[in-house]
């Protein structure tokens, strides 16, 4: 990892960017990379954001009609300061040299857990926490002894270049992938057509030099004190079935076939208890292209949040490339303990998708500045 940089403003704000490792794409191939041990601000901090986009070896950042950011996602662990070397490699969750530290969202086991991740509407969706909310990191206290706080990063990235079917190949549509082996029945598009070194079809003849990518990322955040209140981090997701159980089934994904004549507008909806509650400093939804948006609502109806996307033009035309936020007025929206909440996502149906998702990410505070 290189860092770039580092500011310290007059309000004690700092921030530091840094690049993930080299990887190289070729056209239509998918780069599925997990790197352990990133870079990332040290000391017991509050983080007011996370911000991230694609970039060539200059520095440049990358269009998506080059290469589609699926996604990226920072996540914590505790590593075992005397690890053994056999688990040396090893997935984050290889317990006892690893232990995930997901966030507070209700998604069962490794689902979506991550503290910040967007996709392809990455830099044109606000990340920043309001004052005097924060994410803690670094808390002595809440890592277990000997175990050390660290991070790593998952990114998926698919290139674009001369691709036959733009549409199927962001969807990681089964039939365009070499990598179909072992699938479950039934199984048409998503993740799980999209391994690392995959391969979409691209137009008989095509050819274009391989290009050398990294995701670069800033943090901006504050030294922990007594005057920051600290925010929990929830990501729900839509295939969540639990409805008024505290079993939480998240699929993540899910398929929208195509319905002629309707209202071309598909509305799915998930319904989970949240365990704890409080107040709402942010929120934002993640979906893909196709999407027109998703709601959060309160056991009562109340809106919660709605968050919509914004599509690109030119080059970007029918990508994602940002997504609207919600700040409400500190203490104005509160969701009680065991509160049932409901999340709608809405997608185009006019033609069918696969591997569609339907995220919602929620900042929550338990309690307000005194």
């Amino acid at each position: 990892m290189l860092q770039l940089s580092t500011v310290y403003s007059d309000n004690q704000w700092k921030s530091a960017t840094f690049l993930s490792p080299k990887f190289e794409l070729g056209p239509g191939s998918v780069a599925r990379k997990e790197y352990l041990d990133i870079q990332f601000p040290k000391g017991h901090i509050s983080i007011k954001s996370v911000e991230a986009e694609l970039v060539c070896e200059g520095g440049n950042p990358i269009p998506l009609d080059e290469a589609y950011l699926d996604h990226w996602s920072i996540i914590k662990y505790d590593e075992h300061k005397y690890k053994s070397e056999v688990s040396e490699g090893g997935r984050v969750n290889q317990q006892p040299n690893f232990i995930l530290s997901r966030n507070n969202g209700p998604c069962n086991d490794e689902v979506l857990p991550q503290f910040w991740g967007l996709g392809s509407e990455t830099r044109g969706t606000t990340t920043n926490v309001p004052d005097p909310f924060g994410i803690e990191a670094g808390n002595p206290n809440q890592v277990p002894y000997p175990y050390e706080e660290k991070w790593k990063i998952d990114i998926m990235v698919i290139d674009m270049r001369g691709v036959v079917d733009r549409v199927g190949c962001i969807e990681c549509r089964c039939d365009l992938y070499n990598g179909t082996k072992d699938l479950k029945p039934g199984y048409k598009g998503g993740s799980l057509c999209c391994q690392d070194n995959t391969q979409c079809k691209v137009k008989c003849g095509f050819v274009a030099p391989r290009k050398t990518l990294q995701l670069r990322y800033t943090v901006r955040w504050v030294d922990w004190d007594q005057f920051q209140v600290p925010a929990k981090v929830y990501i729900l997701d839509v295939t969540d079935n639990a409805g008024t159980s505290a079993n939480h089934n998240c699929q993540v994904e899910y398929d929208i076939e195509a319905k002629v004549g309707s209202t071309y507008s598909d509305a799915k909806k998930g319904s989970f208890p949240m365990a704890t509650g409080g107040f709402v400093v942010y929120a934002v939804a993640h979906q893909h292209s196709g999407g027109l948006g998703s709601t959060l609502y309160g056991q009562d109806g109340r809106i919660l949040c709605t968050s919509t996307p914004k599509y690109g033009t030119g080059n970007e035309e029918s990508y994602i490339v940002g997504m609207s936020t919600c700040y409400p007025q500190p203490g104005s929206i509160k969701i009680n303990n065991g509160e049932i909440l409901t999340l709608q996502s809405n997608y185009n149906n006019s033609i069918s998708h696969t591997g569609v998702v339907g995220h919602f990410y929620v900042l929550v505070a338990e309690q307000l500045p005194h």
